[in-house]
Formats: structure tokens, sequence, C-alpha cells
């Protein structure tokens, strides 16, 4: 069970929204690099990032600080946010991302999806962001007809290595992690799902560990981790523990 550090970039800057509105940005770390660095001697083994304004600009805006974090870590790290074209892909994974994350390019283009994961094998993740099931895309900025398992399940056995589900409605708002959807999602297809959005303190952390949890590939942590809500130790001694 793998927990994942969130670092979401907006102008630079590793920021936390609130239920997905860039304009309710909390400003965490000014600078995203030594934020990285904290992560890794904190003892995660995975971090995952996130170019807030590249979602809605549709292409990478924030490049400068996710090229500063990979250079400043060894740990592998997953980027999401404004992918939406092979070179772009290309470009992140040889610029030292491990995997990189299709968000709305799965719905608009789901050809793309299969043709990346084709000419990278386990290195491309789906990132399924969903609002009372259906699936949100454009930074969240438009939700489609889409159910969560029905875009899902439009990828089994083309190679995805991972779906990052996000209950946008507790993103940001520390309600605690939506697990039983997360299951559910993971039930309803083979590949490996991980859980994000309002993982809020350590008896999230504790549920995940629940014999019904068991097949997810892990959890996102973001706002708990900033604000202290949640201690890095304490967490991951527990999951090493189980």
């Amino acid at each position: 069970m793998i927990l994942f550090p969130a670092i979401d970039l907006k102008d630079g800057k590793c920021v936390r929204l609130k239920l997905g509105d860039m304009n309710e940005a909390t400003v965490f770390n000014e600078d995203p690099v030594a934020q990285a660095r904290t992560f890794e001697r904190q003892g995660f083994k995975y971090l995952h990032i996130v170019d807030l304004n590249g979602a809605f600009a549709g292409k990478p805006v924030n490049a400068t600080a996710v090229e500063g974090i990979l250079k400043a870590i060894t740990m592998p790290a997953q980027l999401g946010g404004g992918i939406r074209d092979l070179i772009t892909i290309e470009t992140w994974l040889a610029r030292g991302i491990r995997r990189v994350i299709l968000g709305t390019v799965a719905v608009r283009d789901p050809a793309l999806v299969r043709e990346a994961c084709k000419n990278f094998p386990g290195r491309i993740a789906v990132g399924i962001d969903a609002k009372g099931g259906k699936v949100a895309v454009e930074g969240w900025a438009e939700t489609s007809e889409l159910s969560a398992i029905e875009l899902a399940r439009r990828f089994e056995d083309v190679g995805v290595a991972a779906i990052i589900y996000t209950d946008i409605e507790r993103d940001g708002v520390l309600k605690g992690l939506n697990l039983p959807a997360t299951a559910e999602l993971a039930r309803a297809t083979t590949i490996p799902v991980v859980a994000s959005g309002g993982l809020a303190s350590i008896d999230d952390v504790k549920a995940l560990l629940a014999p019904e949890y068991a097949m997810l590939e892990g959890a996102i942590t973001g706002r708990a981790l900033y604000d202290g809500r949640l201690d890095p130790k304490e967490a991951l001694a527990v999951l090493s523990a189980a």
C-alpha cells in the first residue's frame, strides 16, 4: 500500500485547492523543490505531482518547477495536468517522470491512451476525477455524462498501469477518503486503483488496511500533510507494519 504525498503546482508554488476551485488555493510552500526533498527525507517512496495550471490550459505550465523537483529527488514521481499528446508524454518520461497521468484526454481521445500504453508499457496512468460518480474534465471545470466505472472499463486490457480516482467533492476539505466508491471502481476493473481526495487523518490511513480495500494500490495525501493533521512518520509506520 503506497502513500503518495502530493505536490499540486499553481504559479510555481505548492498549493491545495478546495473542491478543485483555482480561486480557492492555499499556498503551503513557495518552494516545491524544498517540499519534494522534505517528503523524501520523511520516508515517502513515491511522489504525486499535479500541474494545476496545465490542467486548465491543456498544456504544461509548471514545467520549470517539475524539472527542479526531478533533479532534487531520487524517489519515483508521477505527473498529471495538461498532458494531452504523445510528444508531451514522451518528453516527461524522458525527463525522469516514472508515470504520466492522463485525465481529460482519456475522455476526449481514448485512442491516445491506448497508443501511449503500447509505446510506454507500465508508464501510463489514467486520472479519473468524479463528481457525483460522473467524470469531470478540463481541470474539473466540466462534468461529463460518463461514469467513472464506464471510463475505467474502456481501458481494460490496454496496459494502463493505474487509475488515480479522485472524489472532487472531498478534495481539499478533509472529509475523509471515499473508500466505498473507490473500492467499487477497483472491483469493476483489473487495473490497480489509487484513492485520492479527502484524506484527513491517520484513521483514513488505517482504514486503507481493511480487507475490503486490500486491492487498492494506495492513496494520495495532500492538505492533511501540509497542515499537520497527518504525521508522516506515524502514517508510514502504520502501513509498513501491515
